[in-house]
C-alpha cells in the first residue's frame, strides 16, 4: 500500500523558505536538510516535510511514495484523476503532480 510520505509547504521565495524553516526549527525543534537554495526537507516531524521556493500553488502538497511512478500515472488517469504537472526528475528520484476527482492536488513519487 502506498502511503503519504511527506507534505510540501509553499514558500513564495528562497527568503521566505528561509524564514519559514527557522520558524519551524525554532518552535518545534525540527532540523532541516537543505538541497540547493530553493528546497529544505526535514524528517523530525513525524510525517516527513519539505519547503519549496518555487512550487507554484499556494497550498500544501500531500506527496505519496509509489513503488512504480509509470504505473501510478496510469493508475490516476484511470481512476479519474487529471495530470497537472508531468512525470519530471528530482534529486532522489521522479514525480507528478495530479488533482483527484474534487479537485485536491497531490503529487506521487519513486525513487
Amino acid at each position: 500500500m502506498d502511503k503519504i510520505d511527506y507534505i510540501e509547504l509553499p514558500a513564495e521565495s528562497i527568503a521566505d523558505l528561509v524564514k519559514t524553516k527557522t520558524f519551524f526549527e525554532t518552535v518545534f525543534g525540527w532540523e532541516y536538510q537543505q538541497w540547493g537554495d530553493d528546497y529544505a526537507d526535514t524528517k523530525t516531524s513525524g510525517v516527513g516535510s519539505g519547503i519549496n521556493a518555487e512550487s507554484p500553488s499556494k497550498a500544501p502538497l500531500p506527496v505519496i511514495h509509489v513503488a512504480d511512478i509509470d504505473a501510478a500515472f496510469s493508475e490516476v488517469i484511470a481512476a479519474g484523476g487529471s495530470i497537472t504537472r508531468e512525470i519530471f526528475s528530482f534529486p532522489g528520484g521522479k514525480r507528478f503532480h495530479f488533482q483527484d476527482p474534487a479537485g485536491n492536488e497531490l503529487a506521487a513519487w519513486a525513487e
